[in-house]
């Protein structure tokens, strides 16, 4: 069975579209600046209608002003403006406009076992890294160079 890949540029409106009628929206993870969260190829998420503004920790699904599309973690949220960073990043992104967010994630399905991100344990997960993230730097590259 051959396997069709939709650009996410493509399938962007459609998103969109299903979130706007207030449905749900779920999508195979992209890439490694969500480590170790989210791992491409084994992970997905599922995204929501963003109906306020968002919050702390709260992970969306926004557009670059370059039109790229990423899936970052909120640091800051101020004045309907966000800083974002990816779990396995540590430069912050500012300047995010609530009007480039597309959706932003309820559920995420990870190693086959889905969870909503109102959930405890995910909670303190967030708390804990955001609370390590003067020393994330060090600690990603610690961990890649235990991984060769």
């Amino acid at each position: 069975m051959d396997t069709k890949k939709i650009r996410l540029e493509d399938l962007a409106p459609v998103i969109e579209e299903e979130l706007a009628a207030g449905g749900q929206f779920e999508i195979s993870i992209k890439g490694t600046s969500m480590l170790p969260l989210l791992v491409q190829g084994r992970d997905t998420v599922t995204l929501t209608a963003v109906n306020e503004p968002l919050e702390k920790y709260d992970i969306p699904l926004y557009r670059r002003k370059d039109g790229g599309f990423v899936l970052h973690r909120v640091v800051k949220a101020e004045n309907g403006c966000y800083t974002m960073c990816g779990d396995n990043q540590w430069v912050l992104e500012k300047g995010i406009e609530h009007s480039q967010v597309i959706g932003k994630v309820c559920k995420i399905t990870r190693k086959g076992k889905c969870f909503e991100t109102t959930n405890s344990r995910y909670k303190l997960y967030c708390r804990v890294w955001q609370f390590l993230f003067p020393v994330r730097k060090y600690l990603i590259k610690i961990r890649g160079k235990l991984r060769k």
